[in-house]
């Protein structure tokens, strides 16, 4: 807030873009600082001049419907596709279902590997991975440890510059969230031809259509994530998604892209329209 005051103090016009949402994720952990730390980014709404969102689908899903008349959409989002590209073909790929991100409660990490036995026990043939760090990590380890999944593979956290090899040997990447902004992780999945199974959360929903360019579950309870992850398995049409999803990020997620539509609203944040 103190930057915030002092920019408008000394008259400045404030753009304020927001990749997460406290409230969402505080009522997921409940952790008892959200309630104070959601306050005060209701003050910094109220006082920016112009609010910047990955999506209009946040507006209803923040709760930002009050605040419409001065919000625009677009995101920050661009890849390098020198270090994220396809090396592996689908068609190459073992079945190895992934799970990359942050081991915490609004992530549905916990769903996810509830999800594990009854997929494999249609699918014996399918091996599963988990990368990440973050405050469930003891309970993530202790929990594949004490199921005694053999068929998964748990890695901690994985350096940057390490993920292409990570995402290029997956045939699925699952982001089964609770609440999301616009991933990276789902972008750089795509960027190596990996589809991406993810809750229909957030930004999600504008990049990925159900068997178009990507797949959407209904929700992240177990059972959903299994037969899900069971279905995608069984899709006669793979490889040519995994050719779209590669497509799609080449073409909408490049720095150009993002600068061209920052700059618009940058320009005048007072007067900015905003884009459906």
């Amino acid at each position: 807030m103190l930057p915030m005051l002092a920019a408008k103090l000394l008259g400045k016009k404030v753009v304020l873009a927001l990749g997460g949402f406290i409230e969402k994720e505080g009522q997921i952990k409940k952790d008892m600082l959200y309630k104070p730390l959601s306050s005060l980014k209701r003050v910094n709404l109220a006082l920016s001049n112009r609010i910047i969102l990955y999506s209009p689908g946040l507006i209803e899903e923040w709760n930002l419907k009050k605040y419409r008349n001065k919000i625009s959409i677009a995101h920050e989002h661009f890849l390098d596709f020198n270090k994220f590209r396809l090396e592996k073909p689908l068609t190459h790929r073992n079945n190895l279902i992934g799970y990359i991100g942050r081991l915490s409660q609004e992530k549905g990490i916990l769903n996810f590997m509830e999800a594990i036995p009854e997929v494999l026990e249609e699918r014996g043939n399918t091996s599963f991975f988990v990368g990440g760090d973050g405050q469930l990590h003891d309970k993530v380890k202790q929990g594949l440890e004490r199921e005694n999944l053999n068929k998964v593979q748990f890695v901690g956290w994985i350096p940057h510059d390490e993920l292409p090899r990570y995402l290029s040997d997956l045939k699925l990447l699952v982001l089964p969230s609770y609440t999301e902004g616009l991933p990276n992780i789902m972008l750089e999945a795509m960027a190596c031809g990996t589809p991406v199974l993810a809750t229909p959360v957030g930004a999600i929903p504008d990049v990925i259509r159900d068997c178009e360019t990507g797949f959407i579950m209904e929700d992240n309870s177990p059972e959903c994530i299994a037969r899900n992850i069971i279905r995608v398995l069984n899709h006669p049409n793979l490889e040519q998604i995994a050719q779209n999803v590669r497509a799609l990020v080449e073409r909408e997620f490049t720095f150009e892209k993002a600068v061209e539509r920052y700059r618009e609203i940058l320009r005048d944040p007072s007067n900015e329209r905003k884009r459906d």
